[in-house]
C-alpha cells in the first residue's frame, strides 16, 4: 500500500480517512490535493467529494556528518565512532539537506541544553515551513529525530523552530487554555479540544495544572487524541 487516493466530504475528512487507512498520524503522510470538492446547489445538488492522494512519508538524506558517525576508522569499533559523533552538527547537516531538496537554502543555528537540541531556521517569513497548526514543521522535526536516533545514543529531543513560531504558538495555547477554562467554570461543563499534537497538549496541561477548580485529561489514540478541560470532582 504505497499510495492511495481517498475521498471525503472535505479535505480534512479525506485526510482523516487516509490516516485510518495507513494507521499513522497526519505528520507521517505526504498529501496531494486532487480535488477540493464542492457542496453544489443549496448543499444538495451536484455535490462533489474532496479527493486526495496520500502516501507514507519517507526522506532519506545522506550527509558527510552521517557518514562520519556510521563508518568507523581503522581499528575503532563502529559503535564507539557513532557515540563520539556530534549529534547537534549531524542534525543540522541533515536538516540543511532536507531544506536544500525543498529549494529553501536558509541558514540554521543550533542551541543545546541537557534536555534538547534546538535547530532554528533563519527565514521563511511566508510560513511555508510552518504549515497549518505547525504540521509541516512537526513533520520535518519527526524526520530529524528518527534519522539522528538511528545512528547514536544521544537521546536528547531535537526541536525545530523558525521565526520564533514555537514561542508564539505556546502563547496562543496558554491564552486559549485560559479562555476555555473560564468558560468551563461558568458553564460547569467539560470542553474538548481536538487534533492537538503531544507538545500542544502538554502546553495546555501545564497552563491549567495549578488551577484549583479545573483539571485536564487526554483521551483517544494517535492523531485523534484530544484534550478535555473539566471541573475537578469534589471530595
Amino acid at each position: 500500500m504505497d499510495t492511495l487516493e481517498v475521498e471525503g466530504k472535505s479535505i480534512d475528512e479525506a485526510i482523516e480517512n487516509a490516516c485510518r487507512e495507513f494507521k499513522v498520524p497526519r505528520e507521517k503522510l505526504n498529501i496531494e490535493i486532487l480535488s477540493e470538492g464542492s457542496s453544489g446547489l443549496l448543499g444538495l445538488v451536484g455535490t462533489k467529494k474532496a479527493r486526495i492522494r496520500a502516501s507514507l512519508m519517507t526522506f532519506e538524506v545522506e550527509t558527510e556528518a552521517a557518514k562520519e558517525t556510521t563508518e568507523a576508522p581503522p581499528g575503532k569499533p563502529a559503535e564507539e565512532a557513532t557515540e563520539t559523533g556530534d549529534t547537534a552538527e549531524k542534525a543540522r547537516d541533515i536538516l540543511t539537506g532536507i531544506l536544500s531538496r525543498m529549494g529553501m537554502d536558509f541558514p540554521v543555528t543550533v542551541e543545546e541544553t541537557d534536555e534538547a537540541i534546538t535547530l532554528n531556521i533563519k527565514g521563511d517569513g511566508s510560513g511555508l515551513l510552518i504549515g497549518k497548526g505547525g504540521q509541516t514543521l512537526d513533520a520535518i522535526q519527526y524526520i530529524l529525530n528518527k534519522a539522528v536516533g538511528k545512528t547514536g545514543r544521544d537521546r536528547r529531543m531535537i526541536v525545530l523552530d523558525t521565526e520564533d513560531y514555537r514561542d508564539r504558538r505556546d502563547e496562543y495555547l496558554v491564552t486559549l487554555a485560559e479562555k476555555l477554562g473560564q468558560k468551563v467554570k461558568k458553564t460547569k461543563k467539560p470542553i474538548t479540544v481536538n487534533h492537538l499534537s503531544a507538545r500542544d497538549r502538554r502546553v495546555i496541561h501545564i497552563a491549567l495544572k495549578d488551577d484549583e477548580i479545573l483539571t485536564t485529561k487526554s483521551r483517544g489514540e494517535g492523531m485523534y487524541r484530544k484534550i478535555i478541560i473539566l471541573p475537578k470532582k469534589k471530595e
